[in-house]
């Protein structure tokens, strides 16, 4: 798929949209010093070419219980049952990211759970899964760094 073409303006919008998605169009063009419909026109130019997707919301998970983080690699008796540990991986709630992987894992898994006990339980509903020969579980004792905008303003510069 080739780059979309971004020009200043668009990084900018991007640039406030990625502090807070919810920030209103008006309040953008006031501080770019362009109209709310020139925001508009650009931010659905950037949604049709797929460049942004949706928006998110960033939870506080310590507040709502759900502080205690494991990542899980997951050995699969064969790379054909891939597809089917997915949907069934899917339908675990509490396993918030995959990542189909080469090397050690088959998949890659993030966990949120609300402590050791139920992090547990969360692992061997994944080792339930047909086609699961073993899981490997790390515990994030801490999210260091977690910063889409870096990455954002270096994809700007080699643009």
């Amino acid at each position: 798929m080739p780059k979309s073409k971004l020009d200043e303006v668009d990084h900018q919008i991007l640039d406030i949209l990625i502090n807070n998605t919810r920030v209103p169009f008006t309040d953008i063009s006031k501080k770019l010093l362009i109209s709310a419909g020139t925001v508009h026109v650009r931010v659905k130019k950037m949604e049709d070419a797929g460049i942004i997707k949706g928006s998110s919301l960033n939870l506080d998970y310590e507040k709502l219980g759900y502080s205690f983080i494991a990542y899980v690699g997951i050995f699969l008796e064969k790379n054909s049952a891939t597809q089917q540990a997915l949907k069934d991986i899917e339908k675990i709630p509490y396993v918030t990211v995959a990542h189909i992987t080469t090397g050690k894992f088959n998949v890659f898994c993030k966990v949120r759970a609300k402590d050791t006990k139920h992090a547990k339980d969360i692992i061997f509903m994944i080792d339930d899964i047909p086609g699961v020969l073993r899981t490997e579980t790390m515990i994030s004792l801490e999210e260091s760094i977690n910063d889409k905008k870096r990455l954002m303003h270096s994809i700007f510069n080699e643009l």
